[in-house]
């Protein structure tokens, strides 16, 4: 589970509602003081949120690119059913992703802000350049998955974080296995106490308390239908290297749930620009967030 460093949004980042065509999500947006370079959309991994991104999010908007993060269906601020699990497929995921990048990229005549926060669909709205696409994990295989069924053009690049070629890992998905079985069976309070006396928490900054709350507004469906998604994920390096999209692999040094043999290999057949942070784990972006935002807009300014 990533542990975030704070949940409280600081100096220079607002928390807003994220509005698209398919819905609302929650979402930290963080802006730079001048004209910027572009913008980037960020996804969470399981069991995660936009908040996990935190620490990023001021580097990058200091960088000259407008950064949001988003909670995706059903995870922590964002709606989503609790018990329905159709709505959590990989490609209504993806779908997600697609509207929200359109949101992203569509502004109000009237203001010429590009804030976002309309639909997307007013006749006088005017087009933004496509946002640089970044998923964490979980997330990276949505991102994949919308960068596959997108228009050419939707996404300036595609960043995979910590995020591997197919399945997670034998022993992880043993894990997710066990989740996905206690959520059908427990309430999510009784999962979070299962949970907090099988894998006691290290240490960290953040409340408890906040991570529990976090844990309580993620949608039992949700973390029940992508906890098996991520055992069951087919190998699509193959289709995503075919697409006329700049990619970024990045991790950290040491990962258990896609071996970083198994990112540097997804990297190799993708031709994809390949960091790893020295120090960082599976979440580099909580881990070691100075080196990662480096290391990001390095790979976004080598495009502008």
């Amino acid at each position: 589970m990533s542990r975030p460093p704070t949940f409280t949004p600081p100096p220079g980042v607002d928390a807003l509602s994220l509005r698209t065509v398919r819905g609302d999500f929650a979402a930290l947006d963080a802006r730079p003081a001048g004209e910027a370079k572009g913008t980037v959309l960020l996804l969470p991994g399981f069991t995660g949120s936009k908040e996990d991104f935190i620490a990023l999010l001021v580097p990058i908007a200091a960088a000259g690119y407008r950064a949001v993060a988003v909670d995706g269906r059903g995870q922590y601020e964002s709606q989503g059913p609790e018990r329905d699990e159709s709505p959590y497929s990989q490609a209504e995921l993806a779908l997600d992703v697609l509207a929200q990048a359109d949101a992203l990229t569509q502004a109000d005549a009237d203001t010429g802000t590009g804030t976002g926060t309309g639909t997307g669909t007013g006749t006088n709205a005017f087009t933004s350049p496509p946002p640089h696409l970044l998923g964490h994990s979980l997330g990276g295989q949505i991102a994949r998955a919308a960068a596959l069924r997108a228009p050419a053009g939707t996404f300036a690049s595609l960043t995979l974080m910590a995020s591997g070629p197919a399945a997670i890992s034998p022993p992880q998905q043993a894990r997710a296995k066990m989740l996905t079985d206690a959520l059908a069976v427990m309430t999510m309070a009784e999962a979070w106490a299962a949970i907090q006396a099988s894998d006691p928490p290290e240490d960290t900054d953040v409340d408890g308390d906040a991570l529990r709350e976090r844990w309580l507004r993620h949608s039992p469906a949700q973390l029940i239908a992508t906890g098996k998604q991520l055992c069951v994920e087919p190998d699509r390096v193959t289709e995503l290297a075919a697409l006329p999209l700049r990619k970024h692999v990045i991790s950290g040094e040491r990962d258990d749930t896609w071996p970083v043999p198994w990112l540097d290999d997804m990297a190799d057949r993708l031709r994809a620009h390949r960091t790893v942070i020295t120090g960082a784990e599976h979440s580099p972006n909580t881990d070691r967030p100075a080196q990662t935002a480096a290391a990001l807009i390095a790979f976004w300014d080598a495009d502008t």
